[in-house]
């Protein structure tokens, strides 16, 4: 059975940073494309960073330069390093593991998502 577990969410003030981790069971995530995922209250949910398979980066251009994606396979983990976090990226943050595209639902998995909050 195949489990993404996200953690690292919470509340922080604006201009500040935060860690996000997505560890995963049941699979190896080194041989998935991993991606992050956020929803805002009332908005779709958007691509925000995503490494594919052959460990290319891709970012959403409202974070690039602020965000960046990693693995550490160690921990069958991709980590993402968020800083100078506004208002805007307030949101339910899922991690998504797919073995083609990330773009591509079939056959992916998602976590149960962390809230993050910027607020002062």
């Amino acid at each position: 059975q195949v489990h993404l577990v996200e953690s690292g969410g919470g509340l922080v003030q604006p201009g500040g940073s935060l860690r996000l981790s997505c560890t995963a069971s049941g699979i190896i995530a080194s041989a998935y494309a991993m991606g992050w995922y956020r929803q805002a209250p009332g908005k779709q949910r958007e691509l925000v960073a995503h490494i594919a398979r052959s460990d290319s980066i891709n970012y959403a251009d409202s974070v690039k330069g602020r965000f960046t994606i990693s693995r550490d396979n160690a921990k069958n983990t991709v980590l993402l390093q968020m800083n100078s976090l506004n208002s805007e990226d307030t949101a339910v943050y899922y991690c998504k593991a797919a073995p083609f595209s990330i773009l591509v639902d079939r056959s992916a998995y998602w976590g149960q998502g962390t809230q993050v909050t910027v607020s002062s």
